[in-house]
């Protein structure tokens, strides 16, 4: 039985996460924003997964709070096997252009606030010497497009710290997983038209996250047609990418 720690759990995406985690009848604490979605999820997981399981509602965005959430996390579950960081906004590119403190906001969010609780959660595994980690980053960060570049920086920055918390880690039994989906149908993204097959469903990444721990897997882009889109946008030259409106 696992014990998994769910940092941004009314997420779309945790969520189907989660209910897929307790078919095997995992434990589970639960940490958002939104108190009543944590409690009908947490009812859900219960019935799911037959084990209690405990809920936080807090503003990931204080960052003095993490150490403390982690803690009473790891004591309630008797040490965190599994940590999930799902949490995270999707910031309206044309208001944070013409505004620094809007763009600072979304960093701090999707990129900041991730970053704190993977170091943390990092150091707790490598104490233990065991544990996984994940944490939902996006394809917007593989490179800087004029549609979505705030978004797409904070996400790189996870990227690129998670890369290197993984390179640094992989020989003391810690797995580092990066999630980078593409297109996903969640509340997130309601303003989007959803037409076409680049467009999944929360259950769909939920299980190619599982999947990723199951099979040791390192970075995933899911669905898994994505990291070719995006080897092939990467290595568009700069003087052509600067006259396409992506």
């Amino acid at each position: 039985m696992r014990n998994i720690l769910i940092i941004g759990a009314t997420s779309a995406i945790a969520e189907a996460t989660a209910r897929r985690f307790a078919a095997s009848g995992a434990r589970f604490y639960l940490a958002g924003r939104n108190v009543e979605r944590l409690a009908a999820i947490a009812r859900d997981l219960e019935i799911r997964s037959g084990q209690p399981v405990v809920q936080e509602s807090l503003d990931l965005d204080e960052l003095d709070t993490h150490p403390a959430l982690l803690e009473r996390a790891s004591q309630t579950l008797g040490g965190i096997d599994v940590a999930l960081i799902a949490h995270g906004t999707l910031p309206d590119q044309q208001a944070c252009q013409q505004s620094a403190p809007l763009t600072l906001a979304a960093i701090h969010t999707n990129a900041l606030s991730v970053i704190s609780l993977a170091t943390l959660l990092a150091n707790s595994f490598e104490t233990r010497g065991r544990g996984t980690l994940i944490a939902i980053s996006s394809v917007a960060g593989d490179r800087g497009r004029q549609s979505n570049y705030v978004y797409g920086a904070a996400k790189g920055m996870v990227s690129l710290f998670l890369q290197g918390l993984r390179n640094r880690l992989s020989r003391k039994g810690i797995q580092v997983i990066t999630i980078k989906p593409g297109f996903v149908d969640t509340p997130m993204t309601a303003a989007f038209e959803k037409k076409g097959f680049l467009w999944a469903q929360p259950d769909h990444i939920a299980q190619g996250i599982t999947a990723a721990v199951d099979r040791g897997r390192d970075e995933v882009y899911l669905p898994w047609f994505w990291r070719w889109i995006m080897m092939l946008i990467v290595h568009i030259p700069e003087g052509m990418f600067k006259r396409l409106k992506l």
